[in-house]
């Protein structure tokens, strides 16, 4: 159902401060950048402010702040990128897992569903407490703490709190029963002790099916001067939980249509597939019901078409403590802990696995936990000419990871949610321990010689995975590392004149093996992870750029190009089908080539009117063909392009704000991704891809008083049906595999902003 709901909630707060809306009104009227490019950075660098970020959909991830900047492609089949099933990020066509992901510093890990070693930025901070979002599209700056940004790198920053007393509210209604409530307290001086604790929940129906994905989030962040030094902590707990969409086939679409979905809460029709799965022999149960027959209802085909419901349930603690101090007055040091727990679990309805009480169906779980904490700082030394950082990360990971089974009460009642953490396995089918300990250090010079800056350095690691089982079933035990202590950078910047600068940088980068049974070396048995010790090698990239800036007061804007030469690329080759959780070997099968060109401006045309646009062509082809480990050809591949991997990108706002009525429309256009390896369906065919698309979306404001505001958001504006997410359910060399996922329809927000 797609509805459209205003509502104007009543908002109340007792303090006072200088109101939000006039010092939006404020930036505008001083042209102040909410995007800003980079200047001085030897490598393609951009930055969304917080002004920028606050116009998206309300309880947006950050991730989609940064979705219009050149060769960043993000897709999600929500329209709040906070699906984690569903939401992918692509840079310059490395795919999320090769991507560098932090927030205040701490690291995210690669964010994907599951994360072995961090969390998704949506459970780590709320939008509103965003103060800034920064994209480095090549391998990212030398002191990032991330072993996985062979490609680009994505880092969040919290805003700092007010020197007042002030709050902050909004509530949000809209499509889908839609519900948002956020309320920010600040309190402090501008002398002394600063900080402020929010308190977020979001929630909304699913679009298609049936079901409810929401969070509830806390924030808490506080700044202390200790004399010349500055003390800061942060605080965040997320509980969210979300039931899943259907994964689709192309094949499914056409026959199914794009409304398809879970059967829940339709129990009974599950059962029957299950039941007629059983009697073809489709799944390998017996046959307890015959009479169900053989000949599934309307266009289902298969057991797979359709499942009773899924899930994804997470809990997070987040904390940290640093200190920024100088050192005399050409040293300053800084320094900062930090410790994340995590729980949860992905549900699944299986109907492979049944029930002891002969109900065709079960409850399977993959069950997360991790405990991990961190150091990392650096020193830095200031001279006439140089700018000296040292600096090191050290982080130790305890991962568990399970796979259960849960009982269905009968055949006529389920007994049990997917939104609530099961009890009581009745079936334990692997447990491992992980132990993941990570080192790394960095060294980075930047030397100023006028009217060129040059920067120089490199940075190494050494990331030790070890897995213990505790349930052994066919997953390996062992231990393997990844180690390389010198991944250099060398860039330089030319300033051509006070507005325009040239840049040109290179930087290798290496990615660390992953620590879990789902994914990287240990997800194969233990014969096979006995036969790449030794020989496995991370991958690895070398990225060239140049290009060109320039800024005034009425145009930012950068162009550039690049290569990178990807190296040692990982693929694990499954036994069975992904859904069933078959064991693969994991195997270097041979390099990537990208190259291309990115293109970004913001003019400001007066009379509160802006435009932006950005631009990127990325043509990412595979350079080997890929054998197993016995030689035998498993893919022809060589020359093909990259999966999801779009040649064409092109992003346009029209922006507005003369301090009372505000306003942004935003088209989105992207060109053909290809989902198999191959880029065919059938050897040949060449088929094997998703249509471009183009997506609006539009929001419009009016500042009621300096105090309050209203705002009206509506996503993919003209209905475009398409699809969003591809290879949700893993990538195939050819073939109409069931991996993708329906992009969100139109909808509609409405949101009450109120600061005092």
């Amino acid at each position: 159902m797609r509805t459209f709901s205003v509502a104007l909630l009543a908002t109340t707060a007792l303090f006072s401060q200088p109101a939000f809306a006039a010092e939006a009104a404020d930036a505008a009227a001083e042209g102040e950048a909410i995007v800003v490019f980079g200047k001085g950075e030897t490598r393609q660098v951009q930055e969304v402010k917080a002004d920028d970020i606050a116009q998206l959909l309300p309880g947006t991830s950050p991730i989609r702040a940064i979705e219009k900047l050149p060769s960043v492609n993000i897709q999600s089949a929500d329209a709040f990128g906070n699906y984690e099933w569903s939401t992918r990020v692509t840079i310059r066509s490395f795919n999320q897992n090769q991507l560098g992901f932090n927030f205040d510093g701490i690291p995210l890990g690669d964010m994907t569903y599951g994360n072995h070693n961090g969390l998704h930025i949506s459970r780590a901070i709320s939008p509103e407490n965003i103060g800034s979002v920064r994209v480095t599209q090549g391998a990212g700056s030398l002191g990032t703490q991330s072993t996985n940004n062979l490609g680009g790198t994505v880092e969040t920053f919290s805003m700092d709190p007010l020197d007042r007393l002030a709050v902050q509210a909004n509530a949000t209604y809209g499509s889908e029963n839609t519900m948002r409530g956020f309320v920010r307290v600040n309190l402090g001086s501008s002398e002394g002790l600063r900080g402020f604790v929010s308190y977020g929940y979001g929630s909304t129906d699913k679009y298609r099916g049936n079901g409810k994905q929401d969070q509830h989030m806390v924030n808490a962040k506080l700044v202390a001067p200790l004399g010349a030094a500055t003390l800061d902590a942060w605080f965040s707990y997320s509980d969210r939980r979300e039931q899943d969409y259907q994964d689709l086939s192309l094949n499914m679409l056409s026959r199914l249509g794009y409304d398809w979905d879970n059967t829940a809460p339709d129990y009974a029709r599950a059962i029957l597939y299950a039941d007629i799965g059983a009697n073809r022999g489709e799944t390998g149960l017996p046959v307890t019901n015959a009479g169900a027959g053989t000949v599934y209802p309307g266009g289902v085909t298969s057991a797979d078409d359709a499942y009773y419901d899924a899930a994804g349930l997470r809990k997070d603690t987040v904390a940290a403590i640093g200190i920024k101090s100088p050192l005399g007055d050409n040293i300053e040091v800084s320094l900062r802990g930090y410790y994340h727990h995590n729980r949860g679990m992905g549900l699944w309805a299986t109907p492979y696995v049944a029930s002891p009480n002969g109900t065709p169906m079960s409850m399977r779980t993959t069950e997360y936990e991790i405990d991990r904490g961190g150091l990392f700082g650096k020193l830095t030394w200031k001279t006439d000419l140089n700018t000296l950082t040292v600096g090191g990360w050290y982080e130790t990971n305890t991962f568990n990871q399970a796979r259960r089974f849960y009982d269905f009460k009968s055949r006529t009642e389920a007994g049990r949610s997917f939104r609530e953490y099961p009890t009581n396995p009745f079936f334990t089918q692997w447990e491992f321990d992980f132990d993941t300990k990570t080192l790394q250090y960095f060294v980075e010079d930047r030397i100023d010689l006028g009217q060129v800056k040059i920067n120089l350095g490199w940075k190494g690691f050494r990331v030790t995975n070890e897995a213990t089982a505790v349930v052994k079933a066919s997953f390996p035990e062992g231990k393997i590392d990844a180690t390389d202590w010198f991944q250099p950078h060398i860039g330089a910047v030319l300033s051509v004149t006070d507005k325009a600068e040239l840049f040109a940088g290179f930087t290798q980068a290496t990615r660390a093996f992953a620590s879990a049974t789902t994914t990287g070396p240990f997800s194969t048995n233990q014969a096979g992870f006995n036969g790449i010790l030794g020989t496995l090698k991370p991958e690895t990239s070398d990225t060239y750029e140049v290009g060109a800036r320039y800024n005034d007061s009425r145009f930012n804007g950068v162009v550039g190009v690049y290569l990178v030469n990807f190296h040692d690329r990982l693929l694990s080759a499954a036994s069975g089908p992904s859904i069933v959780g078959s064991p693969s070997v994991l195997q270097n099968v041979g390099s990537v080539r990208a190259v291309g060109f990115e293109a970004v401006g913001d003019l400001k045309l007066g009379g509160g009117l802006g435009l932006f646009a950005s631009y990127s062509y990325t043509d990412a082809t595979y350079r080997n063909d890929v054998y197993n480990l016995s030689g035998a050809l498993l893919a022809a591949i060589k020359g093909k392009t990259v999966v999801d991997s779009p040649k064409h990108m092109l992003r346009g706002e029209l922006t507005y704000d003369n301090g009372t009525v505000f306003g942004r429309i935003g088209a989105n256009y992207m060109s053909k991704r290809y989902f198999t390896y191959t880029n065919d369906l059938l050897p040949g065919d060449g088929l094997g891809y998703i249509p471009g698309r183009t997506v609006v979306d539009a929001s419009l404001g009016y500042r009621i008083t300096d105090r309050i505001e209203v705002q009206v958001n509506a996503t993919n504006l003209f209905d475009k049906q398409y699809i969003g997410t591809i290879n949700s359910g893993g990538t195939g060399n050819s073939g109409d595999r069931q991996t993708l996922l329906t992009a969100a329809p139109r909808q509609f927000f409405v949101t009450l902003k109120a600061g005092f």
